[in-house]
């Protein structure tokens, strides 16, 4: 199976074969943590991982590697395979560091960091995936308990070629304060259907395995769904993407569903609704529309405890006679599952948004969000494949939207040259790669400007259009490791 989700652009069981080693390291006992998001040291501070999948280690092309740079300049250290605390060694292809994300998922204080490298070879089985969780601790990553390695096997026990396991990656806590982390599988086979997708889901230490033949799971199983290419959580909610679904002959319309982290009877999380362009009023599920292909999720202010935000991206949606255009959608889910239309129609020269459609934007390739007070939404859409002139086709571009309680919509734009550090160039795809915090959005340029190998840039959400970014991450610069192939291409 190819690459069919490119970075720019049998059923229902309960997983006791999700395998998991550790690398055989003691566990450390935790000093007191901060409890901050994505704090691997403890120390009150937030911390930045940025992934190079493309990176060559040990002579390994496309082995790849995770860079983090600890808040309050703390120093910074690079994970990767072939280090005494990351189980494995490098490997050709494997990607390592293609998803990111972050969690407490063992309840000391200390946030985890969750490595998907999903072109892993198991057992033979090219491109299987695994997916790695690096434990925080107050001495930093590769001080504390030893790590731990997923891989995912059926009832054969066995990986299969081209699972893509670890693609997409969310983690948490949910209500309660129980951990989970969910791991998208969008190139798992459901029986001989190919491609439908599944995901594999740990709460509190219990491994579950959801497909689309799942109890109660909306939609069926058909080729190339990708259910799990896509993922977002709340400590509510847990959504998943499914931009292959198709609705008849409309191929790759693409659709959403949406799951309680409450647990069923078979040990999964409670699937709740599913969600598409036609069911939410948004205009029509069309073919190559793409709808889920990213998201973005946010929980609700305390007043309204128990439901979540989320962003949906349709970067293959088309406007007007501007192919690929894109477009993205914000929703409201209730604790019952119940889907409310905030804004339905999110796009360039649309609700509010700048800039003038275009065949091959993909506008809603990728999205981020972070929820300002009871009042304010942060939203930052990429749209990789933007140009203003044929010299600089697909250079790239970001919005940074801000909603307010009423609908009010403002715009900031940011492009290489314009906020975004650099020369305009061919194919920079600026956008491609987005992540949020409570303070900045996080931009990776993993193709930047020049000969250099990458970089990430960070916004404040009250950036004006084409302000220059307050904090740059930079191989060879700040402690970070010179080199690299794709630095930016993933965020946490």
């Amino acid at each position: 199976m190819g690459e069919w989700i490119a970075w720019l652009a049998v059923a229902g069981f309960v997983v006791a074969a999700l395998v998991a080693w550790g690398t055989g390291r003691a566990h450390a006992a935790a000093a007191a943590c901060s409890g901050v998001d994505a704090d691997y040291n403890g120390d009150g501070v937030r911390d930045t991982a940025i992934g190079d999948p493309d990176a060559t280690v040990n002579g390994k092309s496309l082995a790849g590697t995770v860079t983090v740079a600890y808040g309050g300049a703390a120093g910074v250290v690079q994970v990767r395979q072939g280090l005494a605390w990351v189980p494995g060694d490098p490997e050709a292809g494997t990607r390592f560091g293609f998803s990111l994300t972050s969690g407490d998922l063992n309840a000391d204080g200390c946030a985890d960091l969750v490595v998907g490298a999903p072109y892993r070879d198991v057992n033979g089985a090219a491109d299987a995936g695994a997916v790695y969780v690096i434990y925080g601790a107050p001495g930093g990553l590769g001080t504390g308990p030893a790590s731990t390695f997923y891989v995912q096997e059926r009832t054969s026990a066995t990986s299969e070629p081209g699972d893509l396991f670890g693609y997409s990656l969310s983690a948490g806590k949910a209500t309660g304060s129980t951990p989970y982390v969910a791991m998208g599988i969008p190139g798992e086979d459901v029986g001989t259907v190919r491609d439908a997708g599944a995901m594999a889901y740990v709460h509190g230490g219990v491994a579950a395995w959801v497909d689309q033949e799942s109890s109660n799971v909306p939609g069926l199983s058909e080729p190339d769904d990708r259910f799990g290419a896509s993922l977002a959580s709340t400590p509510t909610h847990l959504i998943v993407g499914v931009p292959g679904e198709g609705f008849g002959t409309e191929a790759f319309a693409g659709g959403i569903v949406i799951f309680s982290h409450t647990l069923d009877a078979t040990g999964r999380p409670t699937p709740l609704t599913g969600a598409d362009q036609t069911s939410t009023n948004v205009g029509s599920a069309e073919a190559g529309d793409r709808f889920g292909t990213a998201l973005a999720a946010a929980p609700l202010p305390a007043s309204l405890a128990g439901e979540s935000y989320v962003l949906v991206g349709s970067p293959g949606e088309d406007l007007g006679t501007a192919v690929d255009a894109g477009s993205a959608s914000l929703y409201r889910i209730e604790g019952d599952g119940t889907v409310t239309t905030v804004m339905g129609a999110l796009a360039q020269g649309v609700g509010g948004a700048g800039n003038t459609p275009e065949t091959g934007d993909f506008f809603g390739q990728t999205v981020a969000m972070s929820l300002q007070g009871p009042l304010t939404l942060r939203l930052a859409v990429g749209v990789p494949g933007e140009e203003s002139s044929e010299e600089h086709l697909d250079k790239g571009g970001i919005h940074i939207f801000t909603v307010r309680g009423d609908s009010t919509v403002t715009d900031a734009w940011f492009d290489p040259g314009y906020g975004i550090p650099g020369v305009p160039e061919q194919q920079m795809f600026v956008g491609a790669s987005l992540a949020a915090t409570p303070q900045a959005l996080l931009v990776g340029v993993a193709k930047a400007s020049g000969s250099a190998s990458g970089a990430v840039y960070a916004f404040g959400w009250d950036s004006q259009s084409g302000t220059a970014p307050t904090q740059t991450f930079t191989p060879g610069e700040g402690g970070i490791p010179a080199g690299g192939a794709a630095f930016g291409a993933s965020i946490r």
